[in-house]
Formats: C-alpha cells, structure tokens, sequence
C-alpha cells in the first residue's frame, strides 16, 4: 500500500511539472525577453523626468507586471522630427527587435512643417520596418487648431492613413488621457510639467495604464 501511494505521489508530481512545462512554453509573454524599442523624440526619451518616470520605464515596469517578459531600449532623441528619426532609423535598429514603437511627428507639428512630409518620413519608416518584419505600435498626434483647419485635417490624417495601410497596432492619440473632459484641453495642473508640453511622471504613468495593452497586442503579433 504505501509502495502504491509513493508510485502515486511521484506520478502525480512527474504530471504537475510537464503541466508547468507546457504552459511555459505555450504562453508566448514568458519565453525569452522580448525587445522593445522605444523609437521617438522627447515624449519618449523621458525629457525632465528623473530616470525611473520616463515612458520607457513606466511601460517596462507595467509590461512586467502584466508578466511579460521584455528588453526595453529607449531610443528617444529630444527635438527629434520625422525627418531625423528617418535619417538614424537604420543604425538604431542594426539590432533586431520584437517590437518598435514609433513616436514622432510633434516637433513637425510644433514646427509648422508640411504634415504630407511628416507623413512621407513615417511612410519611410513603416516601410523599413515591414522589411525588417519587426511588429510596429505607431502613435498618433493631433494637429493644433492655430495652424488653421485645413493644417489640422491634414496633420490628423497622416496618422490615421497610415494606420489603415500597415498591420500594426495603432494607438491614436498620445496625450488622450492627459486631456480635460472636452478632450481637447490638456490638463495642465495634474498631468504636464511646467513647460506645458511634456507630461509630468502621473501623465505617463495615466499614458502608460492606457496604452499599456496596445504594447501588449503588439508583442503577439
């Protein structure tokens, strides 16, 4: 009897660790680290905020706790346009990654620039991404209204076009949950820096929870 009930014990002890085995490998989150390369301008680079409060460290530390597994590089140029993301896109990614998330066009905006350029720099670069068959998250930005309607149309536009043209996850609006319930404000007094432009460490953090699962639907494309 107690022969029988040890061959029973190491029995079901030899089915719980095959079970363990195969949900591991099954669950494509837990495998080896995924990259994630975080590939943008100031909003990405973490511009004024300590180390730890950055997007790329707020999205490392959410995906984590999701139980993902993940390599976060923060390629994230201050100042950068869609022109200079362009022009360092191929020396920045001579690494391959899982996943790209593309931030830029709101220098372009804040610069006035032609936003048909803006969109042909992002068009470039969605195309290179495809080539490489590296998964692309692409976040979009709304025109301002100073610029006039029609600037705006076509500002707003390039993204959405973008977005319908290219199997990617698309988030549309990085500073959607930044903004006061007409949705066009920014809630300067909880979520900005004083400079009134780039999100304090709580508008990540409210950027972050939102965008969070977009990240997590590109990581299993």
């Amino acid at each position: 009897m107690k022969f029988s009930s040890l061959r029973y014990g190491l029995f079901v002890g030899l089915c719980n660790v095959l079970l363990i085995i195969l949900l591991g490998a099954a669950s494509p989150l837990r495998a080896d680290p995924k990259t994630i390369v975080a590939f943008g301008d100031s909003l990405t680079q973490g511009y004024g905020l300590p180390a730890d409060a950055g997007f790329v460290p707020q999205m490392g530390a959410w995906l984590v706790a999701q139980g993902a597994s993940v390599r976060m590089v923060n390629a994230g140029v201050s100042g950068d346009t869609t022109a200079g993301g362009l022009a360092r896109l191929d020396w920045t990614l001579a690494e391959p990654a899982d996943l790209v998330i593309v931030n830029l066009g709101s220098n372009d905006m804040l610069r006035g620039l032609d936003p048909n350029l803006a969109y042909e720099n992002l068009k470039q670069i969605m195309d290179k991404l495809e080539a490489k068959n590296m998964s692309t998250l692409l976040i979009g930005h709304l025109g301002p209204l100073n610029y006039g309607a029609e600037y705006k149309a076509d500002y707003d536009g390039a993204f959405k076009k973008l977005a319908a043209s290219y199997e990617m996850v698309f988030y549309p609006f990085f500073f959607k949950m930044l903004m006061e319930a007409d949705g066009v404000t920014p809630n300067l007094q909880l979520y900005f820096q004083p400079d009134g432009m780039h999100p304090n460490a709580e508008g990540v953090q409210a950027v972050v929870s939102d965008m969070g699962p977009y990240v997590l639907r590109a990581l299993q494309q």
